[in-house]
């Protein structure tokens, strides 16, 4: 029987519907990974930082060879780890290679924390654990990679989703690479999970049809523990602090989740909406834009007792942020600039013009920052 061609058109749009539905759900997938992220962000093109023409001096340029969308993350030595579309490279603070370890991914991401890295493909299966100059782990997941993250001892959540029933699943690693726990989430999406500072309990950020929820397991039991409800918004990050309590950022606060399940604001938003933030050790840096005036806001440091360390006001387009070692890199088109934990300038100079395409910035410790773009990668530094 011949096929009607009106019948074999309206097929077609019907697949082309759904093929665009499933790439929408990959990108909404990507951008909520994007925005709990610990690294620089993508989304900080949105907003801008009132500057002179002074930019940081150009030390080296590095050579990155890992494909497209290329992010980056730095390790305790100065080493650079770079991942894209084909694989990951770690350089040392001299710009030589100690690690390549190629290996196919979509929509590539990172984590780092105290000298390891996690790299992992959003919406596919490849998950690389690595230092500066090994892989420790590799591992294929059996659902589709949400999101990862990494603490301090190298301990390392992957947040998945598994199968038409379940709404995701929350393995946890040890520091060689061996599944330690496993939860599946009944309700829900997840969005991400952090793992405490003594690898003893698991925070997960989930999003329901009544807002995000953070639901808190002992990795001897499967269990909840405690779980905290915020209706009617979004969280964006969580962090577990040295004391135990959440560090978490919602879209109009920054507050903490105590050990007793309260929650306490440290820093609330006010009229403004949060355009980025980067988050460092004691450092947290927020930019907040003014509804509707161009680019303008403010870029606040806040300590994680929720101190006011200090405030500047903005006025033009800053692509990209990043805290490291208590300096703040901020990255224009005019260049990259650097400030203290006080929000104070510091001296630089030079080099402008090689900033040029650069889309994130990442801090280096010390004095240091990477201006990165599709095609170059430039470390800038202050004067001193």
């Amino acid at each position: 029987m011949n096929e009607n061609p009106k019948e074999k058109k309206r097929g077609k749009r019907s697949l082309v519907k759904l093929l665009i539905l499933l790439i929408a759900l990959v990108v909404l997938a990507y951008i909520a990974v994007t925005l709990i992220s610990s690294e620089p962000l993508q989304f900080f093109r949105i907003f801008g930082c009132s500057t002179d023409s002074e930019t940081g001096k150009m030390a080296d340029e590095y050579f990155f060879d890992v494909g497209r969308d290329r992010v980056f993350a730095s390790l305790d030595d100065g080493s650079i780890v770079a991942a894209g579309t084909l694989g990951l490279q770690v350089l040392d603070a001299q710009g030589g290679e100690t690690l390549r370890d190629p290996f196919r991914m979509t929509t590539p991401a990172i984590s780092a924390a105290h000298g390891r890295a996690v790299a992992f493909d959003i919406g596919g299966t490849a998950v690389r654990v690595f230092g500066k100059t090994g892989v420790i782990a590799s591992i294929e997941t059996s659902g589709i990679i949400i999101s990862a993250s990494i603490n301090r001892n190298g301990w390392f959540p992957i947040c998945t989703q598994e199968g038409s029933l379940s709404r995701g699943v929350v393995a946890v690693y040890n520091s060689s690479g061996s599944l330690v726990y496993r939860v599946t989430m009944g309700t829900g999406y997840v969005l991400s999970a952090v793992l405490s500072q003594d690898n003893k309990s698991v925070a997960i950020l989930n999003l329901t049809d009544f807002g995000s929820r953070i639901t808190f397991y002992d990795l001897d039991s499967t269990d909840v523990v405690r779980e905290f409800i915020l209706p009617g918004k979004l969280v964006y990050d969580l962090r577990y602090l040295d004391n135990g309590d959440v560090l978490a950022i919602s879209e109009d606060s920054l507050f903490v989740v105590e050990d007793s399940n309260d929650s306490k604001e440290l820093y609330g938003f006010g009229s403004r909406r949060l355009g980025g933030y980067t988050i460092d050790g004691g450092l947290i840096a927020i930019h907040l834009l003014d509804f509707g005036v161009g680019h303008n806001g403010r870029i606040t440091a806040i300590g994680e007792d929720g101190a006011l360390l200090g405030e500047i006001e903005t006025d033009r387009e800053i692509i990209s942020m990043s805290a490291g070692d208590g300096i703040l890199a901020v990255l224009q088109n005019e260049g990259v600039f650097f400030f203290d934990t006080q929000m104070e300038r510091l001296p630089s100079g030079g080099g402008q013009s090689l900033a040029a395409g650069a889309t994130t910035v990442l801090a280096l410790g010390g004095d240091a920052a990477l201006a990165a773009g599709d095609h170059s990668a430039i470390v800038f530094r202050t004067e001193s």
